[in-house]
């Protein structure tokens, strides 16, 4: 069973639907014991990035998702704040992050004279450049466009850990993997036919 880690911050109903509309077995807990059961775990998320990482300790949950992800290997795909909160920290918060993922978040910042007005937050849809094959991306067209909304993006340290860019005034790591641990900027469950698809072959393949 892939178990959806409710910590009071997410879209955990939208993605407990693609898993529903796949007819593959999940569900929705903050449950330890479902955790410790689980085959494997997404980490959603919406909103602050310190938020997002004091609810994940007032679960109590950090303890026993750590063992799971990086003690027993069990696969991980974090979503959007999710996927910021794997890494060691945000210009948005003091507060650390997990620390899984050698990288850090940072502020969208464009220059007052470019020649294309970027708005903060990105929010719409673009197109991703895979940079690394990888089996989440896997029968994904080239031309699919994935929805994004957030002000921050992620940084990482180790270039072959992004497995895909989007473009949003420079290129933004969209997709990345390191070890058993996956991550989306964009949301899956809100990107349609492809991003079900990334959904689906989280399921099945990693």
């Amino acid at each position: 069973m892939i178990v959806i880690i409710d910590y009071g911050i997410g879209n955990l109903r939208s993605v407990l639907s693609k898993f529903e509309r796949l007819k593959m077995e999940a569900a929705i807990s903050s449950s330890i014991e479902d955790i410790q059961q689980a085959d494997k775990l997404i980490l959603p998320g919406v909103g602050h990035f310190g938020a997002g990482m004091t609810n994940l300790h007032q679960s109590g949950l950090v303890p026993v998702i750590e063992e799971q992800v990086l003690e027993k290997k069990k696969p991980l795909l974090g979503i959007c704040l999710g996927m910021q909160l794997l890494t060691y920290g945000s210009e948005e918060s003091d507060h650390p992050g997990l620390g899984w993922i050698n990288g850090r978040v940072r502020k969208f910042e464009f220059a007052p004279s470019s020649d294309k007005k970027l708005r903060v937050p990105h929010m719409g849809w673009n197109d991703l450049t895979i940079v690394n094959p990888s089996p989440l991306l896997e029968d994904v067209p080239a031309d699919a466009r994935f929805y994004f909304s957030h002000s921050y993006y992620v940084v990482l340290n180790v270039a072959s850990n992004v497995i895909a860019t989007t473009w949003y005034g420079y290129d933004v790591a969209a997709v990345l993997h390191q070890n058993n641990i996956w991550a989306t900027q964009f949301h899956p469950e809100k990107s349609h036919r492809s991003g079900l698809r990334i959904i689906q072959n989280f399921a099945l393949y990693a």
